[in-house]
């Protein structure tokens, strides 16, 4: 198999916990990304919509100094800045914000907006899949973040046939926030039993099923990926939780492996991406497992 189950499989969260990368920092190793090697398993730059004003300003600093380097043509180019750079926006308050969040961005021609994720409260996923309706762009793509607290079946009820997808949360600071195989294998069964594709939030920081340094039990990204094509191949939930808990590196990538570029462009039409703060550790261990070359130099 190629890296075709890996394509933009990574949206760039350097910005959220645990990384909490500033935005100065943040910001330019993400064009550093895309103008590597890797640029074609790197999603969009996800930003708050606490944040977006934030980074219109950084991004106008840019353009100004951009100007001036311009003006001045002995200076070193702008560096990539000139183009519109690619956001996903969380939405944490709710269906209610989803409004202002997307204005804001679309307000900015230095901004190009490829979907919106917002969270939802126990029975209000239709809510939330009503505001990304009135308010998203066309092009862009709409995730409603599912609370693990109410009836997760009839959540994603809610979003059949509204063109918009799931979010699942599948870890965070707190033993509590990481959800466990049995869990998560239930939530996957019934998104691809709905046939509502998803993507994943938190705590994917690895490849493999592993405990962190912290002592939480955390997913493996490349076990969630096989998780899902089981599931779309019939298999039961049951099936689905026994490969979220392998925890054999050998094991997993041989699997990931065996599938085929068909299969996997099924698997990715159902696990959309995920966030993760940090876009190179996992990379790293697609590396170390043999599923992806070492990048060579440009």
């Amino acid at each position: 198999m190629s890296g075709v189950l890996y394509r933009k499989l990574f949206d760039d969260a350097a910005l959220f916990p645990p990384g909490n990368a500033p935005m100065g920092e943040a910001l330019p190793a993400h064009r550093a990304h895309l103008a590597g090697r890797r640029a074609g398993y790197v999603g969009p730059f996800l930003v708050s919509d606490a944040r977006v004003a934030e980074l219109r300003t950084v991004l106008g600093r840019e353009r100004r100094d951009g100007d001036d380097r311009h003006a001045n043509p002995g200076g070193p180019g702008p560096g990539g800045a000139d183009a519109p750079l690619t956001v996903a926006v969380t939405v944490p308050g709710g269906a209610e914000e989803v409004g202002a969040a997307v204005d804001a961005v679309l307000a900015d021609p230095a901004l190009r907006l490829s979907a919106v994720e917002v969270a939802a409260a126990p029975g209000r996923t239709r809510e939330a899949a009503e505001a990304l309706r009135t308010h998203l762009p066309d092009g862009a793509e709409g995730f409603v973040e599912v609370s693990r607290q109410g009836d997760v079946h009839a959540d994603l009820v809610a979003l059949v046939g509204t063109g918009h997808h799931a979010k699942f949360r599948t870890g965070g600071l707190t033993p509590e926030a990481h959800p466990g195989e049995q869990e998560l294998a239930e939530s996957l069964y019934a998104a691809v039993g709905l046939g509502v594709p998803f993507k994943c939030t938190a705590g994917l920081h690895h490849a493999v099923r592993h405990t962190s340094r912290e002592g939480f039990e955390q997913h493996g990204f490349l076990n969630v990926l096989l998780a899902t094509g089981v599931l779309l191949g019939g298999g039961a939930a049951e099936d689905a939780a026994r490969v979220l808990a392998e925890r054999d590196g050998a094991t997993v990538a041989g699997l990931a492996a065996k599938l085929t570029d068909e299969e996997a462009e099924t698997v990715r039409g159902t696990f959309r991406s995920f966030g993760t703060c940090s876009v190179t550790d996992p990379l790293e261990d697609l590396v170390v497992l043999g599923a992806l070359p070492a990048p060579g130099p440009r």
